[in-house]
């Protein structure tokens, strides 16, 4: 089988959508989180068959995968054919065998002419003296931007900033004489091609602008933001998506904030926030690259923050910006707090304006998660007025609801006596949003999962009817680990296949390790090469189950504990027994843990 490089594998990922893919012949209809519809894959009544994101599941006959799976099953097609298939459909090509070494060696020219591309930019900056030094050009426009922003030439050479000349083709005249094709420049986004009327030219990507190169973690350059000098639109001109490059992969100044002495970082919204924090000393800011925070960037941040602190806009806009990386940066282990500005409307301008002490100053005094959030619920209640009272206590009760008993009870004690209510009524709120959401969960559990186990499930391996406990122990960690790759920074140490007693889950683990411990991609998509459609279909089972429980790290170590434990109780077993037949026959009468299933 001709192997497909990752790389496709992505940009195939981001085309597709599975919906559209499955709604050409299977009627879905909105289900809660999922999409529902009757299974393609066999005979039913009632729907069983649950579209996500990225991958579906039937709980009728245990169907699943991604969309290439789907066209794997329902064309009967082999995986290099419904990969075809896929691409065809969102005008794709799949790359041919020898084409991967010809997409690293377009990857590699991008990140030269990038890396002299930044050069050039910084060198706008500069000019040459007759005696060959060199001088900072007062007279240069985006010299003169920067020093405006009241930064250092220490920050313009750390930060490598720099400026794009207001012709059309500077950039591109000095890159063609370092020998690099316009092809090339084109793939980089360096370089517009423009057609019309059937006639081609070229142009700077980039002109008149201040300049600010995108690194990676390794210190390549993979990408430019480029900002206006004065007010006009659009302000921000950023590099579009290349074969090096996604913006909502990486994130800025984290090759510098990585490896400082801190594991609390400070997200801001962009990257003139960031360049102004470290100007001020405050070398653990980082930015996103023009989207809001993506769970990907989050995965990132798990590796190197144990606490992010959200330094946003202090308009509404920033607000919300805010409430979408708190729901984002929840599905990680890193601990959140917020900024609330005062004295400007961005960390740039306070620092300007107050200097690093007021900043400083602002950061010790930080809200958590649950305080922004309680914070941010009162906007639009008129707390004077009875009804608005009750309005916001019965969104803080939602919002506390979520929180451990001893969290919920601390700020219900505080919003009592500050809003003068009984704290026994709002405790009362809160385990009703509890009561009610519990409800809803048993609810859900009973229509979305399958029975225990499932005939298939035990044809697939027989070794998990014989060790029940293990098998649910050991699937809830590969879903997790499907589901939330980051958590394997955090269980990885403590993970041993040596407990897993089921035969699949096993070899799903083993097969899953390796790209865990790479660092690279686990979703469903890049893994058809390692594991067969019904493994798929099983991964897919246990990613979905997964998805739906909270505190993912946690759940994960405790199915490791529960698998040592069982490990340990069988070993002591075997040395009882040294017939295998006897000792399973021994395991399955009281093999069982106390209060084990």
């Amino acid at each position: 089988m001709a192997r497909i490089p990752d790389s496709f594998i992505a940009a195939l990922k981001e085309r597709v959508d599975i919906r559209d893919v499955i709604s050409t012949e299977v009627e879905l209809k909105r289900g809660g989180r999922t999409w529902v519809g009757l299974c393609p894959f066999h005979n039913e009544r009632s729907p069983s068959f649950h579209v996500w994101e990225d991958h579906f599941y039937c709980f009728g006959c245990q169907a699943g995968g991604d969309a290439i799976s789907y066209i794997m099953k329902k064309e009967n097609l082999g995986y290099v054919d419904a990969i075809e298939e896929l691409a065809g459909r969102y005008g794709l090509t799949v790359p041919k065998e020898g084409q991967e070494d010809a997409l690293s060696r377009l990857r590699l020219r991008i990140l030269s002419a990038n890396r002299a591309a930044a050069r050039f930019f910084h060198a706008q900056l500069r000019i040459q003296a007759p005696d060959g030094r060199q001088y900072w050009n007062a007279e240069n426009p985006g010299y003169q931007y920067w020093k405006k922003r009241r930064l250092s030439d220490e920050i313009i050479v750390h930060f490598g900033l720099g400026y794009a000349p207001a012709g059309w083709d500077a950039l591109r005249s000095h890159l063609l004489g370092e020998g690099f094709s316009l092809e090339e420049l084109v793939a980089a986004n360096l370089v517009i091609k423009h057609e019309r009327d059937g006639r081609i030219s070229y142009y700077d990507a980039f002109r008149n602008r201040v300049m600010v190169p995108i690194l990676d973690l390794r210190g390549n350059v993979i990408a430019f933001g480029g900002r206006v000098l004065d007010d006009s639109k659009p302000k921000y001109v950023n590099t579009s998506d290349t074969p090096v490059y996604r913006k909502g992969n990486d994130l800025f100044a984290l090759n510098f904030a990585k490896n400082g002495k801190t594991k609390k970082l400070i997200l801001c919204e962009g990257y003139m926030d960031a360049i102004a924090l470290h100007a001020h000393g405050f070398t653990q800011a980082v930015a996103c690259l023009g989207t809001a925070l993506t769970d990907r960037q989050a995965s990132l941040l798990s590796r190197y923050a144990e606490e992010i602190t959200l330094c946003y806009d202090a308009d509404e806009a920033g607000r919300n910006a805010a409430k979408k990386a708190l729901a984002v940066l929840e599905k990680t282990q890193i601990k959140t707090r917020v900024i609330q500005l005062d004295g400007g409307k961005d960390p740039d301008e306070i620092l300007n304006t107050h200097g690093p002490e007021k900043f400083r100053a602002l950061l010790e005094n930080t809200s958590n998660d649950i305080e922004f959030k309680l914070l941010t619920a009162r906007e639009g209640f008129d707390l004077t007025a009875t009804a608005g009272k009750q309005d916001y206590l019965r969104r803080a009760a939602q919002i506390l609801s979520y929180q451990d008993a001893i969290t919920a009870d601390l700020y219900s004690s505080r919003l009592a006596e500050e809003l003068e209510v009984r704290k026994e009524s709002l405790l009362a709120m809160i385990q009703s949003h509890r009561a009610a959401r519990k409800k809803k969960s048993e609810r859900d559990f009973e229509q979305f999962t399958p029975p225990v186990m499932p005939k298939n499930k035990v044809s697939l391996d027989r070794t998990r009817a014989e060790f029940p406990a293990e098998a649910a122990a050991e699937e809830k960690i590969i879903g997790t680990l499907v589901a939330h790759p980051d958590v394997y920074l955090t269980v990885g140490g403590i993970l041993n296949t040596a407990h897993f007693a089921t035969t699949l889950n096993r070899r799903l683990l083993e097969g899953l390790l390796p790209r865990l411990a790479e660092g690279v991609e686990v979703e469903i998509p890049y893994l058809h090469e390692i594991f067969n459609e019904a493994e798929l279909s099983e991964l897919a089972r246990m990613q979905e189950e997964a998805l739906r429980m909270t505190n993912p790290a946690k759940l994960c170590q405790d199915g490791i504990e529960k698998l040592r434990q069982l490990f340990e109780k069988r070993e002591q077993l075997r040395t009882v027994f040294s017939d295998d037949t006897q000792f399973r026959e021994a395991f399955r009468r009281n093999g069982r843990l106390p209060g084990a299933s």
